[in-house]
């Protein structure tokens, strides 16, 4: 993993102002590529903020062109991108708007790389690779092994062999896996019936996280085409074979088989670690984003604050609690348009600040960046500091504090669009229609969910629904109801 991006960072050198010199566009141009580089990598770069619908290499040049669905995806992330310096394979690369407004590729010179789009943009999008397409059975056709070696790298939750099943089992059929600890590492062979049913996978998962921020995948062929599973336990399985004994306390792989995963060298295309901003693909057990970052101080340095709303140590962590839980707040004495926020741990700082940074607040566009502090210190005892400090490290309000909680699976870039959830049976549209008109703003469009239990909620812009969830997130609908709000991916 990366070093925090800070003002000492070797990469200084790709300035940041230049990201700026081209006015904004959907198309982004990445250069200073290493020669190596795969598509899976680069569309890796883009796959957090929005939808990749197109992608140039041009590998001779160590460049690629990117495009995103949207212009206000890209602007975010070159925003993000400017605050932390984007690595591949532990090398700065620089991104900048290109002068494109849309990218025009031959699809004929261009296979390889549209065929990598299509299989991720169908696991964004809940479908299955279509293999129908020439360029597509081009690229499948590769394929040298139906085994995948599967390496998890920043692995802060466990991942268990079934995690592993119900994730691959989206590109056809599993028939064994194998776990087990190499070089301190939790890692896995998994064996499907098809040589291209592991291509696709690979394809679509490698560089992709089970966990938003944690358990990174890194995929590649193994040099093994078969398995020999001896027992189907918790380390090992054949569901070719139910019957095999569970093997307690026996090692999961026999003597011939533990010698060929020792010469088969992890060959993986190469560990890239961007920063997570959105997330991204999913995969069957659930919403899959890019690497997270491990190693940086989980203080936030928050600037350009509005200093005329006197509630703000109260009402900043409501707005940072969607990313992460927020322990503590202060802010600076003698700059009141800057906090500090503590948030329980570096990833999920990470996590708030790409989302974050730019987006605008009580009519101000905030700055977010990495703190050089390394905690929030509570004011001494008796000191009165003005209610500028807040702890908030026993809030019934956080959205984190279990680990792997579906809500990890649901953090999204602030958008105009909300999910509400645990809205009483009693609630109706115009209800709460009116509940957040008055949080100040105009109701665009509403949709209740099937059971009325949720429903998502546009309001006319991203600012007015910040607003809104910061207003009404938690608020008391009545019969211990508490109105649950965050940003959604959707549009009504």
């Amino acid at each position: 993993m990366r070093s925090c991006a800070n003002g000492n960072d070797t990469s200084k050198k790709l300035r940041v102002e230049d990201r700026m010199e081209s006015p904004p566009s959907r198309v982004l141009h990445i250069r200073k590529l290493p020669s190596e580089v795969s598509e899976t990598e680069v569309i890796a770069l883009g796959l957090p903020f929005g939808k990749v619908t197109n992608i140039l290499m041009l590998k001779g040049k160590n460049q690629a062109f990117l495009e995103l669905s949207t212009e206000e995806a890209a602007v975010t992330m070159v925003n993000y991108y400017t605050a932390v310096i984007p690595q591949v394979r532990n090398v700065p690369v620089f991104i900048q708007f290109s002068n494109h407004k849309e990218l025009k590729t031959d699809s004929a010179l261009n296979q390889r790389a549209q065929a990598v789009l299509q299989a991720v943009s169908a696991v964004q999008e809940g479908g299955s690779p279509n293999s129908d397409t020439t360029a597509l059975d081009s690229v499948l056709a590769q394929a040298p092994s139906p085994v995948l070696r599967i390496i998890i790298d920043n692995m802060f939750y466990p991942v268990t062999l079934d995690v592993l099943q119900q994730i691959f089992s989206k590109f056809g059929t599993v028939m064994k896996i194998i776990t087990f600890t190499k070089n301190n590492q939790f890692q896995a062979l998994l064996q499907f019936s098809e040589p291209v049913n592991a291509q696709q996978a690979r394809l679509s998962l490698d560089g992709q996280n089970i966990y938003n921020s944690c358990c990174t995948l890194r995929i590649d062929f193994s040099k093994l085409v078969n398995l020999n599973v001896k027992y189907n336990n918790d380390k090992s399985r054949d569901y070719t074979r139910p019957e095999l004994p569970a093997g307690d306390g026996q090692p999961a792989v026999d003597p011939a088989m533990a010698a060929a995963l020792n010469k088969d060298s992890s060959s993986l295309l190469g560990a890239i670690s961007p920063l997570t901003a959105a997330a991204a693909a999913a995969a069957a057990a659930g919403r899959v984003a890019l690497s997270g970052h491990s190693g940086c101080s989980g203080v936030l340095l928050v600037s350009n604050l509005n200093e005329e709303v006197s509630d703000i140590p109260q009402t900043l962590p409501l707005y940072f609690w969607v990313y992460g839980d927020a322990q503590r707040v202060k802010i600076l004495y003698n700059k009141k348009d800057s906090a500090l926020i503590q948030m329980s741990d570096g990833n999920q700082a990470q996590l708030a600040m790409s989302h974050l940074n730019g987006q605008k607040m009580y009519g101000k566009i905030i700055r977010v960046t990495l703190s050089k502090h390394q905690t929030v210190q509570l004011p001494r005892e008796g000191l009165d500091d003005q209610g500028l400090t807040k702890d908030f490290t026993n809030s019934p309000l956080h959205r984190f504090k279990k680990p792997g909680s579906k809500n990890f699976q649901n953090i999204f870039p602030p958008s105009a669009t909300l999910h509400l959830s645990n809205v009483p049976d009693d609630v109706t549209e115009e209800d709460l229609r009116l509940l957040f008109s008055n949080a100040g703003g105009t109701v665009k469009a509403f949709k209740f969910f099937q059971d009325h239990k949720m429903a998502l909620l546009q309001m006319s812009t991203v600012e007015e629904a910040i607003q809104a969830l910061m207003d009404l997130h938690n608020y008391d609908m009545g019969r211990n109801h508490h109105l649950k709000v965050s940003f959604s991916k959707s549009t009504i």
